[in-house]
């Protein structure tokens, strides 16, 4: 993990990757990566549906991706630091262009999303599930709030990229990129296998449509000496045919929910994380569970459903 970002460890929870206080924004995602973010929106907005109703950015961090939700009516930002979403929200506000649409601030983790089962027409998860332990337990999660038809777009961190192939192959790493199980290479930092990921998928009732493979010139030379506009455009232009066997170190999915689901019951928004109850109610500081009493504070503008 970076220097400034933390684990937190609970007691019977898969640990946390915390970047409270961290200057992911400042310094992670400086002009040195304009290639990576020009990239990533490209697969986004191939795989992404242009509009909605309900939108949850998991991982959000501090709403780096925004922008390209201004299709959907409510677009929801989880993250569990706080010091995320206050930037988050500072850049932002509460209302899109136009008055709509309406962001919403939680803060969470993605293994107990406090959400109503059904209720999102569509889930965005980039450069996120690679800080899950249990990411099954994480894909389940998602599987559950997403809407009758709804999209999950995920991206993902490969394993099995075309450095780490050379890597393993001159003897220079002792993990295998083809062996489908995830390698943990630094703590709670996961490469994950695509084939991998796709079976999880179909476990959590979900089934892969499209793919995008991304990031194909992440190399310092090219990057110091290729305009980025034109590493993007060629990128862009890679992406559906290399994601027919992907060898990048990224990779983009579009996997929808079954259509004769459930959805969400009218009216019904956030869950309890206690118990499950979707009867929680407005208290001005907090949300409050009518069923077993638990209070979620309500500060700043950012709703807390952390553990």
């Amino acid at each position: 993990m970076d220097a400034d970002v933390t684990q937190i460890s609970i007691k019977g929870h898969p640990p946390i990757c915390d970047y409270e206080g961290s200057r992911y924004r400042t310094e992670f995602w400086s002009p040195e990566r304009a290639y990576e973010d020009g990239a990533e929106r490209a697969a986004l907005r191939a795989l992404l549906p242009p509009s909605g109703r309900f939108l949850v950015d998991v991982g959000a961090g501090f709403g780096r991706l925004v922008d390209l939700y201004s299709g959907y009516e409510r677009v929801v930002l989880l993250d569990y630091a706080r010091s995320q979403l206050l930037q988050a929200r500072e850049r932002l506000g509460d209302a899109g262009p136009g008055g709509k649409p309406r962001y919403l601030y939680v803060l969470g983790d993605f293994y107990c999303l406090p959400f109503a089962p059904g209720l999102f027409d569509a889930v965005v998860m980039v450069r996120t599930l690679h800080h899950a332990a249990d990411a099954p337990a994480v894909l389940r999660q998602v599987g559950t709030v997403l809407a009758p038809g709804g999209t999950f777009v995920l991206e993902f961190a490969s394993k099995r990229h075309l450095k780490a192939i050379l890597r393993y192959l001159l003897r220079r790493q002792s993990w295998s990129p083809f062996d489908p199980e995830p390698v943990e290479f630094v703590p709670l930092n996961y490469d994950f296998h695509p084939r991998w990921v796709h079976e999880h998928l179909r476990k959590a009732g979900l089934a892969v449509q499209r793919a995008r493979a991304v990031s194909f010139f992440r190399v310092g030379f090219l990057k110091r000496t290729i305009p980025t506009g034109l590493l993007v455009t060629l990128d862009r232009w890679l992406q559906p045919v290399g994601a027919l066997y992907p060898l990048t170190p990224s990779v983009f999915l579009q996997a929808v929910a079954p259509p004769d689901r459930s959805p969400a019951p009218p009216g019904a928004f956030f869950r309890c994380t206690a118990c499950g109850s979707l009867l929680l109610v407005d208290e001005g500081e907090s949300l409050r569970c009518t069923d077993c009493g638990r209070a979620f504070p309500v500060q700043d503008g950012l709703y807390d459903f952390r553990v």
